[in-house]
């Protein structure tokens, strides 16, 4: 049977396109590969293999501990979730390389570089984004703050022909200057210096910009400021498009949903749910029955 057609892959340059054409741009974490074929089936735009995972899979209270070979495993398990085919559409049931690589064609990929892997060297970080596109599979990184480092890595990832996003705003993995996950540029000197920022990104080559927890009136100054994509998250309505975490969505995450958040469904708790009832009908000797026997 002929494989599926499947259609394009979200590029950056429709990044830009639906700015300028006032498109809402979606996008969504994802770390394996369930959750990267769940989210690709949904038709999101953009899925961020992001440095969360320390936090929401790997059980770290910050993304500070996450490393750059965790990110390469979680993109590649995001890569092959979203390359997923019917089974009858690869020989034997396994697709191959080339079978994954014409599959994976919807949301593009973008992977978070790794604290201490990028800011210190301009060669470190260049190594670090071309090894998350050539061993990862992204489409493109992301890296957090505009200082002179991080946009020179930035000028030569993209001079090599890496795609690279910007993250200004809460930072998390600035969190311990910042004394706490925060609302940041609540002064006119912080929000001039963020939007100041913000140009600068744009002028290294970034394709778009993540904003986080920032007061909305500044997410819309910047977005105003620049011509490439904000993706929002805690900044309000008017960026170009909005990024949120899958487990807070989800309701994967323990205690209230954040403010910047909505949940869509309470999956933890059903997932609890379900675990107990097997557990009982176990203790029960109600599982397996005769349905489940050989």
């Amino acid at each position: 049977m002929p494989a599926e057609r499947l259609p394009n892959r979200i590029t950056t340059p429709q990044f830009l396109a639906r700015k300028r054409k006032g498109q809402p741009i979606v996008m969504v974490t994802a770390y394996d590969a369930p959750q990267g074929r769940l989210a690709d089936a949904a038709g999101v735009d953009a899925i961020l293999v992001g440095d969360s995972v320390g936090m929401t899979t790997l059980g770290y209270d910050t993304t500070l501990p996450v490393t750059l070979e965790d990110l390469l495993y979680h993109t590649r398990a995001v890569l092959r979730g979203q390359s997923a085919r019917r089974a009858d559409a690869c020989p034997d049931g396994v697709p191959t390389n080339a079978e994954r690589a014409r599959g994976a064609r919807h949301a593009l990929i973008i992977a978070d570089m790794a604290f201490g892997t990028y800011g210190a060297s301009v060669t470190n970080g260049v190594k670090a984004g071309m090894r998350l596109i050539a061993e990862g599979g992204a489409q493109a990184v992301k890296l957090e703050g505009a200082g002179p480092v991080v946009l020179e890595t930035i000028r030569r990832l993209v001079d090599i022909g890496v795609p690279v996003m910007g993250h200004l705003g809460m930072t998390p993995q600035s969190i311990h200057r910042f004394g706490g996950f925060k609302v940041q540029g609540k002064t006119e000197d912080a929000a001039q210096t963020l939007t100041d920022g913000a140009v600068a990104l744009e002028q290294a080559g970034a394709f778009g910009i993540v904003l986080e927890v920032i007061p909305s009136d500044l997410a819309r100054r910047v977005t105003g400021s620049i011509t490439i994509p904000t993706i929002g998250i805690g900044a309000g309505l008017e960026c170009d498009g909005q990024v949120q975490v899958l487990h807070d969505l989800v309701g994967f995450t323990d205690g209230p949903a954040f403010k910047h958040a909505r949940r869509y469904a309470e999956l933890g708790a059903a997932l609890l749910e379900a675990i107990a009832a097997y557990s009982l009908d176990v203790r029960e000797r109600r599982f397996p029955g005769p349905e489940n026997f050989f």
